[in-house]
């Protein structure tokens, strides 16, 4: 049998004696998508940045088809868009994303159409620093699937987007999972994350106190796993 494309094996993460993560355990095969949810502070970023290799567990292990984590050769499977968008202001759009390819040797094309699909082409010319934040967050959604990756990790992938842009990205990420990409995408805007997810997890408190497939109730009442799993707190 093939390796999961993500398992994280009991994984913990302590910041001094507090526990961020507390025994983390799961499985993801190819092309499925998590939602990851939780409350502000429920560990969610902190997770996230483990399974991308940002960070190291304190305790566990996060394996990657297969693959340990922090391994050149794994690294260059994950696409990752966070809180910090992670552009260069000074460059223009066409240069960010030439900067960031050119270390996984995506040709110029490619950089091209990818600033057609998120319409930011009539301005890929110009310094990021005059975007706009919506426009700044398509265009870290372009980075983060340029080079074609195999794990898409992405932190609040919504921000700032509008009904237009948030309809290209759920296009986009249903694509990738058509293709065989898997993805955890965390975030608040429940309805979005429960029209693509196929598997739903909950954090309370650093602790996994749901993984399962995503069922009819979560879909048309997303508050419904907050209820029925999380904390009153």
């Amino acid at each position: 049998m093939s390796a999961p494309a993500v398992a994280a094996a009991g994984v913990w993460k302590y910041f001094g004696d507090y526990p961020a993560l507390c025994d983390v355990r799961f499985d993801l095969d190819a092309g499925e998508c998590l939602a990851l949810l939780g409350r502000n502070g429920a560990g969610k970023t902190t997770l996230l940045r483990i399974l991308g290799g940002l960070s190291g567990a304190s305790k566990g292990e996060v394996r990657i088809d297969g693959g340990e984590v922090r391994a050149s050769g794994t690294r260059a499977r994950i696409g990752w868009l966070g809180h910090s968008i992670g552009l260069y202001d000074e460059l223009t759009a066409r240069e960010n994303l030439r900067t960031f390819g050119a270390l996984y040797g995506v040709p110029p094309a490619t950089v091209t159409d990818w600033l057609e699909r998120v319409s930011l082409a009539h301005v890929a010319d110009s310094p990021v620093r005059e975007y706009s934040r919506g426009m700044r967050q398509r265009l870290a959604v372009a980075r983060a699937f340029l080079h074609g990756p195999r794990l898409l990790l992405l932190d609040e992938p919504f921000t700032s987007l509008d009904d237009k842009a948030i309809a290209l990205l759920q296009s986009l990420l249903a694509a990738a999972r058509t293709e065989g990409a898997t993805i955890i995408l965390s975030t608040h805007q429940l309805r979005e994350a429960m029209e693509l997810a196929s598997k739903v997890a909950l954090l309370d408190r650093g602790k996994l106190v749901h993984f399962g497939e995503r069922t009819s109730e979560m879909v048309g009442d997303p508050g419904y796993l907050y209820r029925t799993y999380g904390s009153a707190a």
